[in-house]
């Protein structure tokens, strides 16, 4: 047996090598800590109780209007939060602000301690907020494998939402999905832990900017292991908890959001083991948590965990949840609680402490704090559609092309079909502002506001009248019955209340006529899939085809025999497996937001070279079973398309490999570089995957593990060496209930996708077996371009 030895030298050792992962700052500061100390010295329990909890805008309106008695009513001692104080409004970026204002000026002159709310908002797509700049959905961002573009994107959120005067989000969704059936997955970034970590980091730093006095700050959700079963300790802690992780450590989040799920058994919203144990003492957070909204009074009212609400909230408070979100029934009840020696004012003071280190972290504890920014406000202006732009356009997937793509100057006839050609629905993720308009509010949206580009739209913006456009729908997204509300998930509990948005104002499909343009065309685009009433959390399908009759709409179209271009729009992997080999190209766009069809288009007519890569395995049947590539994939069954995968325009060629063959345990980082070519005809970029495995097959490593990536544009004909800087702590497991880096042989692959591996070496890492016993603390690959 190997010797195992703690390495007590390994806090040195590990700050040399954190240029790109510094630990993050603590929450509070002595300064902070005093000023708090003093405002709670003077506070009733009426007053620290109303820190701890939300409410919603619409509490106070009278006539669309700020009422003050409504205020004095409601919140006379404060509040802690205004929830989603944006996607319950219809208001114009001023008209916004100014309402923020408002309630800010009361807070600050009519309460007694004069503490202003934090107003908290959606920001997985852009700031959730009338005319904002919507961006592509999250499981598209996935397919960029781009940090730098995430944190661009955020970058322009936080500008956006500071300028509301909005201080706090509930984002980035950091929960992996291995299943398409999950009517949240496309929040996810994915289904491995390793990209979904450093795309996590990236939204937290661009939407936190080096200074929360300036900055948003960011929650991360939903902690731990939602969607799926988590009880498996070692992939709980190896692969569930790591994006969070990352993003406490290394990007300073101070805000994190237990699930509506379960922990061996008990609802996370009162599981001490996950929320005070794990995050708390294990992984060292010191922030802010707040519940999910609803997720206390479930412990009473669904899970029947807890015999009444009082109870219920002293469970969570006991555990470790600091705020009730959104409209509470639980935390007002406390001070009962605390008569019957349920809870101690020791807890509830420590919460209520929490709470104003936020907002003193955010400066609204400051003399005079600065709430929007004066003047006229735009929420989408040109800098932010181009970084929407970009983002769509390094999102969308190429997934097959037996050449016909990009289009060639011999067409001239072009037939654009299906339910998405011509309509925005299909650009839109969940927990963007239209869609909460949607389906929370069962509103229509303005599709103007801001302009969203469909995809017939984009392709005569840039075909103009060189090509002959043809438009028909020919289908419709589905039959009736084909989504329902989920009523009885563990989901927000307004869900009960809801029905399915139809689209209103469309022409009855034409198939007949669909048919006829598509025979006399020379090409057929056919833009199918998903709309935001068939994907997203509380709204649930039968299955993961294309719903309801566009598979046999396009069977009819392939039945002409002209070339089909099929355009996937959706939330999910949907299963094409019977169309896939007839269709000459194959394109994923997800939902990707309001400059999709100009992105689409480009990439089309080739203005723009597609680069994504699959950030999920494309499944070839329905069936309800969770994939995860790390387990290796069945050689006689294997996807439709392998987790990495995308196609381009041009060529790559991976070459001159090199790396020791030998390295130490305790070395800081093991390079591996490699020569990548573009040896096509035209410039791209290559997203290289670095990929290990373990060569001994009693290994409980899993199979195959990402440990690294990197885009790397090239011109015609270019090449350029990427280097890799690996930590051997990257191969930390979780076993026994420590943290262990195992010497052994490692197989070190690098592919474009985890199935195509295009250079490989197996490395022998040397020495005693590692106990980490701070924990995880080096998470990513460094990586270089020459």
């Amino acid at each position: 047996m190997k010797n195992i030895i703690i390495l007590l030298v390994l806090f040195m050792i590990n700050s040399l090598v954190f240029a790109q992962e510094k630990l993050a700052k603590p929450f509070s500061t002595p300064e902070i800590e005093a000023q708090v100390e003093a405002i709670m010295s003077t506070m009733t329990m009426e007053e620290k109780l109303a820190q701890i909890t939300g409410t919603r805008i619409r509490e106070l309106m009278v006539d669309g209007k700020l009422s003050l008695e409504k205020c004095r009513e409601h919140i006379p001692h404060g509040i802690g939060h205004f929830c989603q104080f944006s996607t319950g409004q219809a208001l114009a970026p001023e008209d916004l602000r100014d309402l923020v204002r408002e309630i800010q000026q009361y807070l600050m002159t009519e309460t007694r301690m004069k503490i202003p709310a934090i107003f908290h908002e959606e920001a997985i797509t852009g700031f959730a907020t009338l005319g904002a700049t919507t961006f592509p959905q999250q499981i598209g961002i996935g397919c960029s494998w781009n940090p730098i573009l995430v944190k661009n994107n955020t970058t322009s959120t936080r500008k956006n939402m500071r300028n509301a005067g909005a201080t706090f989000a509930l984002s980035p969704m950091l929960d992996l999905s291995r299943t398409a059936h999950w009517n949240r997955h496309q929040e996810s970034y994915g289904e491995d832990a390793y990209l979904t970590s450093r795309l996590g980091v990236a939204f937290v730093k661009g939407l936190q900017g080096e200074d929360l006095k300036t900055g948003v700050a960011a929650t991360v959700k939903h902690f731990a292991g939602y969607g799926t079963k988590n009880n498996d300790a070692k992939t709980l802690y190896e692969e569930y908890l790591m994006p969070h992780e990352a993003c406490i450590k290394i990007a300073g989040a101070k805000s994190v959001m237990p699930s509506y799920g379960v922990y061996k058994s008990l609802p996370i919203s009162v599981n001490p083991t996950m929320i005070d144990h794990m995050l708390r003492k294990e992984i060292g957070f010191d922030g802010l948590v707040v519940s999910d909204y609803g997720a206390i009074n479930m412990v009473h009212r669904k899970y029947k965990q807890a015999p009444d609400y009082m109870t219920a909230g002293a469970m969570a408070i006991n555990a470790g949840v600091d705020v009730e979100l959104s409209s509470p029934t639980t935390f007002p009840l406390l001070p009962e609680a605390l008569k019957k020696g349920l809870v101690t004012e020791e807890i509830i003071n420590t919460a209520v402490k929490r709470s104003l280190t936020m907002k003193a972290r955010l400066g609204l504890l400051a003399k005079n704090p600065k709430i929007g920014k004066e003047g006229s406000l735009d929420f989408d202006p040109l800098a932010f559609r181009k970084l929407a732009y970009e983002a769509a356009c390094q999102s969308i997937v190429l997934l097959k092309n037996n050449g016909i793509l990009p289009l060639k100057k011999e067409i001239k006839k072009i037939a654009l079909v299906g339910p998405n050609a011509a309509t925005v629905q299909g650009l839109l993720g969940d927990y963007t502002y239209q869609a909460m308009r949607a389906f929370w509010k069962s509103e229509q949206f303005d599709a103007m506001n801001p302009k969203l580009v469909t995809l017939k739209e984009g392709l005569e913006n840039r075909l103009g009248n060189s090509i002959q456009i043809k438009h028909e729908r020919g289908c419709d997204w589905s039959a009736s019955l084909e989504a329902k509300i989920d009523k009885s998930g563990f989901g927000d509990s307004r869900l009960g209340k809801l029905k399915l948005l139809t689209v209103e104002g469309l022409p009855k499909p034409d198939l007949n006529k669909a048919l006829k343009i598509a025979l006399e065309s020379d090409v057929i685009i056919a833009a199918v899939g998903e709309n935001i009433s068939l994907n997203g959390e509380g709204r649930s399908r039968k299955g993961i085809g294309l719903p309801g009759d566009q598979e046999a709409f396009v069977e009819k179209l392939l039945a002409t025999g002209k070339p089909v271009v099929l355009i996937l729009f959706g939330g999910r992997q949907q299963v094409i497996d019977k169309i896939e080999g007839r269709c000459a190209a194959i394109v994923n766009a997800w939902f990707p937001g309001e400059e999709g069809g100009n992105a689409i288009a480009d990439i089309l007519t080739g203005k723009v070279n597609p680069s994504a890569k699959l950030c999920v395995t494309y499944p070839n049947s329905q069936e309800k079973v969770e994939v995860n590539y790390q387990n290796g994939y069945s050689k006689t069954n294997p996807p439709l398309y392998s987790f990495g995968h995308g196609l381009s325009y041009t060529n790559y060629s991976y070459s001159n490999l090199k790396v020791k063959s030998r390295a130490k345990l305790i070395d800081k980082r093991i390079s591996i570089a490699i020569d990548i070519s573009n040896i096509g005809k035209v410039p791209g970029t290559e997203i290289v995957q670095l990929y290990v495995s373990p060569t001994d097959p009693n290994s409980t490593m899993k199979a195959i593990q990402l440990k690294g990536f990197q885009r790397v544009a090239l011109e015609a004909g270019e090449t350029k060496t990427l280097t890799f800087e690996v930590s051997p702590q990257q191969f930390v497991q979780y076993k026994n209930n420590s943290w262990i880096v195992e010497a052994g042989k490692y197989d070190f692959k690098i592919g474009a996708s985890s199935t195509d591996i295009k250079e490989h070496k197996i490395i022998n890492l040397t020495g005693d077996d590692l106990i980490l016993p701070q924990g995880r603390e080096v998470f990513f690959a460094l990586s270089t371009i020459k």
